[in-house]
């Protein structure tokens, strides 16, 4: 029977701000991909890279085929920039689905080929003492916004010469905060809060040293918010999958900010029955706050590995974030419930074709 674990929350919210510090929009994850290989090394478990650099970990269990994943995303939403205007600011296009009217106002980074610019997206009519009412009359979209460069530059010729590109990175600012009523606001908790709770998870089975039934792989991939995620990322002797991601507390749906979000179904259909009714039962066994939800504008790594062949069973347990791909928030709790279903369900187990 598995045994609750002890849950280091300390570690879990110290990675969390450390994720969060790293900028890692979707293919500009190397520094984020290096950090967490260096937990996992301090953890003492192995791993691998992909050619991607997604990660490959292994905590061993008695049987080493046919195996479980645990897999969670390190890329975020951010931008590029689309072209070099003739006013000496940027436009941009955005990575991952996101709305323009979140990145108003955003704070960000831009990474060029020698350097790296701080800037703020704005609005094409960002002042109202010039602009009057037409600020409020703009559209809301990406071509009606712009990034304004913290350097001299009043044309494009002032761009080139400090080294801007078209394709450049742009890295928004996650902004986060920790009030001491135990909620975390920031932007790019999805997914940099579900890779914390996945190595704090993690940590907690190497300290006990808990027995598991079989190879568990932790999985950080770098695509998910472009949608190819863990397409590829997976080893072929996995045959359950549980990914870890953000919930959508809001008008109409289920999820909320405490407890695990279990979802039923996303854009792409239903998860494994088998599978989410075995992590059903272990948030009642052990009185885990725990909901039910179906998402319908939404996918996650399980889709992405579905969709490239796999046949696996999958999952999806989840920490409800509000307002998702904008300014996010979370709670502290919400982390540690997840956290504490990811160790019992390690300990569990297999279902179905993996028992021998």
């Amino acid at each position: 029977m598995p045994q609750p674990l002890s849950i280091d929350t300390d570690y879990l919210l110290t990675v969390l701000r450390n994720l969060l510090a790293i900028p890692s929009p979707t293919g500009y994850t190397d520094e984020v991909v290096r950090y967490v290989c260096g937990e996992l090394e301090t953890l003492g478990i192995p791993y691998e890279l992909t050619r991607r650099g997604a990660i490959r970990a292994n905590l061993k269990g008695r049987q080493e085929s046919p195996d479980r994943a645990l897999v969670a995303h390190v890329d975020t939403l951010g931008a590029q920039v689309k072209s070099l205007k003739d006013n000496g600011r940027l436009a941009l296009v955005p990575i991952g689905h996101w709305s323009s009217r979140f990145a108003e106002g955003a704070r960000c980074t831009v990474f060029t080929d020698t350097g790296r610019y701080r800037g703020t997206v704005l609005p094409l009519k960002a002042s109202g003492h010039t602009f009057g009412d037409e600020v409020d009359e703009q559209p809301t979209n990406w071509q009606s916004v712009e990034l304004r460069v913290d350097a001299p530059a009043v044309c494009r010729g002032d761009l080139d010469a400090l080294g801007f590109n078209v394709g450049d990175f742009v890295a928004i600012d996650p902004q986060p905060e920790f009030p001491d009523t135990g909620f975390i606001v920031s932007r790019h908790l999805d997914d940099k809060a579900g890779a914390a709770a996945a190595l704090a998870a993690a940590k907690a089975v190497m300290d006990a040293r808990a027995a598991l039934p079989v190879d568990c792989h932790l999985l950080f991939t770098i695509s998910e918010e472009v949608g190819s995620g863990a397409s590829t990322v997976l080893h072929q002797d996995v045959a359950e999958m549980v990914t870890i991601d953000n919930g959508t507390p809001a008008l109409g749906q289920n999820s909320r900010e405490t407890g695990v979000t279990i979802a039923m179904a996303d854009s792409t259909g239903p998860f494994d029955y088998s599978l989410t009714h075995r992590l059903l039962a272990l948030c009642r066994e052990h009185g885990i706050p725990h909901q039910r939800d179906v998402f319908r504008y939404y996918r996650c790594d399980s889709a992405a590995a579905i969709e490239a062949g796999n046949d696996i069973r999958t999952a999806l347990v989840c920490f409800g974030v509000d307002a998702s791909h904008g300014y996010e928030r979370t709670h502290v709790g919400a982390l540690e419930s997840l956290c504490r279903l990811l160790t019992l369900y390690m300990q569990c187990e297999p279902e179905g074709p993996l028992r021998v």
